[in-house]
């Protein structure tokens, strides 16, 4: 039963990628290992948002979790209304993952929240923020970074962790769009699509 062999190969892939997405996420919350900038409010608002907690983390492990065990389901009506389910999770785990890629995508573009100097004095801010003149971004011109004075580190720790939660969050878009696809061959053809039917 290839639909249901594939559907379990998904549900475990996606298990790992979950978890990675949630430690980023909760990584980006603390930069630097310390909290009180959690607290004290100077966190890029990309990561608080926590999409790698409840978006690509909680809701793709729920439709992980249902990926494994309806891949058990027996006879051909009630594989059927399990497809028709799996294809509800799949969309469900391809709208969550789709959005956490876009959110890590923002956040690693628009940079770090830090403290900088301008001429009134140390800020909080997103300094490193996209102009729109045309000057290259910070992404590709590491001598701008620099300019953030505290936390120390922060815009190294963003740009890694962001990184990390769209590369996972993006694998997991692609697996939930295989897996809907899967999951509507499964509903149409039923749980033999593989059988060799010649005797």
């Amino acid at each position: 039963m290839c639909v249901s062999g594939c559907l379990r190969c998904v549900g475990v892939t996606l298990v790992p990628l979950a978890v990675v997405c949630m430690v980023a996420n909760i990584l980006l919350l603390l930069p630097g290992l310390q909290l009180h900038f959690l607290l004290e409010g100077h966190v890029t608002k990309e990561a608080t948002w926590a999409t790698g907690l409840w978006s690509s983390g909680f809701l793709v492990l729920l439709g992980a979790r249902a990926f494994v065990f309806s891949s058990k389901t027996k006879g051909c009506w009630a594989f059927r209304s399990q497809m028709l389910c799996q294809v509800g999770y799949s969309c469900l785990g391809l709208l969550a993952a789709g959005f956490c890629c876009l959110m890590g995508a923002t956040g690693l573009v628009q940079g770090p929240r830090c403290l900088y100097n301008t001429t009134s004095g140390p800020t909080w801010g997103v300094p490193l923020k996209p102009t729109g003149d045309g000057t290259l971004s910070y992404l590709f011109n590491s001598s701008l970074w620099s300019v953030c004075l505290e936390p120390s580190g922060v815009v190294l720790w963003n740009v890694v962790l962001f990184s990390v939660l769209v590369a996972a969050s993006g694998l997991q878009t692609l697996l939930c769009s295989a897996n809907v696809f899967n999951s509507l061959m499964g509903l149409v053809v039923g749980p033999g699509c593989c059988r060799n039917k010649v005797e």
